[in-house]
């Protein structure tokens, strides 16, 4: 059974945990790098702050007793929108629904916060993590974000929801 934890600045071992994991697992699908969030960078202040994003939500997925799946929620570039950021499944986890269920839990919450849009960024050629997002309700608005070192651009990926 998958569970689901919302996340505050008190839990950051567990989203340390699951960040590093993230970055060592799949560094090419985050635009930060594992390098970015060790040595200096691996503080407890640091983690914190990541969790304490001023209108955000953070979850991590739990199966088996053990944290295997993360996403946050954040406030958007424009009003009425939520950003999906560091999306990720551990390998083991893949395929069992945990992804959806994380997936479900931030646009749920998002709608609470009468959020008009959903939008996250997917590298190109992340056909799983492309699939999972159309299979959810997503639609790709072509590769209009960031520029990659490789001069591919990110996919920006949208869901609009029904604001009550």
């Amino acid at each position: 059974m998958i569970e689901l934890r919302v996340l505050t600045a008190d839990d950051w071992t567990v989203w340390r945990e699951l960040r590093i994991a993230a970055l060592t697992d799949a560094p090419e699908a985050f635009g930060s790098r594992l390098a970015d969030w060790q040595g200096e960078g691996d503080r407890e202040e640091r983690w914190r702050g990541r969790l304490s994003i001023p209108g955000s939500h953070h979850l991590a997925a739990v199966l088996d007793g053990k944290p295997v799946g993360m996403i946050s929620g954040v406030p958007g570039p424009d009003n009425g929108v939520v950003e999906l950021i560091s999306m990720w499944v551990s390998k083991d986890a893949r395929g069992q629904g945990v992804g959806d269920h994380l997936l479900g839990a931030v646009e749920q919450w998002a709608r609470r916060m009468r959020t008009g849009t959903l939008q996250l960024a997917v590298r190109p050629g992340n056909e799983n993590a492309i699939a999972l997002y159309r299979r959810n309700g997503f639609h790709d608005t072509g590769p209009v974000g960031e520029v990659l070192p490789d001069g591919r651009r990110e996919h920006i990926m949208v869901k609009r929801l029904a604001v009550r």
